[in-house]
């Protein structure tokens, strides 16, 4: 699965949608991890408390992106549809955040990881979750 999810980004049918997807997911990782940074070592917030309101902000960050971008082809225009599909996103990464924090305390608590760390490796966990819903339901 990994194998050719890493294949697909180089070449096939999907490679420039996927390697859009995965470039719009890296900016919004970026501003995740500065956000729950600003959280939590500046603001003082729990770790698991801080990644779910990092995660919510940059999901409508994604979805901005994304539809213009990534999904330009199938992009949602009009005002309706365009609220229709931040609310299917908001469906598909809501359902992604329980994988993204329970790796992310799985890693802190049980294997003593830095907070930002196992957030970077929780976001690779849940990423191609998100992918595979985010093509076929919201911009399907």
């Amino acid at each position: 699965m990994i194998r050719r999810y890493l294949r697909n980004l180089q070449s096939g049918p999907i490679a420039p949608q996927l390697r859009r997807f995965v470039a719009v997911g890296i900016v919004a990782a970026s501003v995740q991890m500065v956000l729950l940074w600003a959280f939590v070592d500046r603001a003082g917030f729990h770790y698991l408390a801080s990644a779910v309101v990092a995660i919510e902000i940059t999901i409508v960050l994604s979805y901005v992106l994304n539809n213009a971008w990534t999904f330009r082809a199938s992009r949602n225009t009009g005002p309706v549809e365009y609220v229709v599909g931040l609310l299917k996103t908001n469906i598909v990464r809501g359902t992604a955040i329980p994988i993204q924090i329970g790796a992310l305390g799985l890693l802190v608590e049980w294997q003593s990881v830095p907070y930002l760390l196992a957030n970077g490796a929780a976001i690779a966990i849940s990423g191609i979750y998100r992918y595979v819903l985010d093509a076929r339901w919201t911009w399907g």
